[in-house]
């Protein structure tokens, strides 16, 4: 019993090294952020991506955001993000985990006036379990509210 217990401790220690290992690596990691042909690059095979750009697989698809420029920058900002880039066309933002500060990158751009195609993307790991679903569908109700102002 004592000898499970143990062995259950040590695989735990392991597990949180490990993740705490790949946090670090994610904040020191340069982002792949930018555009490619005028478009936000396509997601990895990796199920840690989503974007809303047109062709991106059903399974990492997202709808865009209808807002406004500034708007979308104020709930960036409302949200913990920190911008890096911002021309008024492309914006390229990160936001980081609370328990282990995973870094995660944001990027959007404008599509047409009120029209903004968005993604985000884990810079580490295999899955995020929903965390940049959830970002984004965060994002969306952020705008809304802050619309409805």
């Amino acid at each position: 019993m004592k000898l499970a217990a143990l062995a259950s401790v040590a695989v735990l220690i392991l597990i949180m090294a490990a993740l705490a290992f790949l946090a670090q690596k994610s904040r020191q990691m340069q982002p792949e952020a930018g555009m490619v042909n005028h478009h936000l690059r396509p997601c990895p095979e990796q199920p840690h991506c989503m974007c809303s750009e047109p062709g991106t697989p059903a399974h990492q698809r997202v709808e865009p955001l209808k807002a406004d420029w500034p708007t979308l920058r104020e709930a960036l900002q409302r949200m913990g993000g920190t911008i890096h880039q911002d021309d008024g066309h492309y914006l390229h933002a990160s936001f980081r985990s609370p328990l282990f500060g995973f870094v995660d990158d944001l990027e959007a751009r404008l599509d047409k006036p009120g029209l903004i195609q968005i993604r985000s993307a884990s810079r580490v790991g295999h899955s995020d379990l929903g965390a940049n679903r959830r970002r984004i569908e965060r994002l969306r109700q952020c705008i809304d509210a802050l619309k409805k102002r």
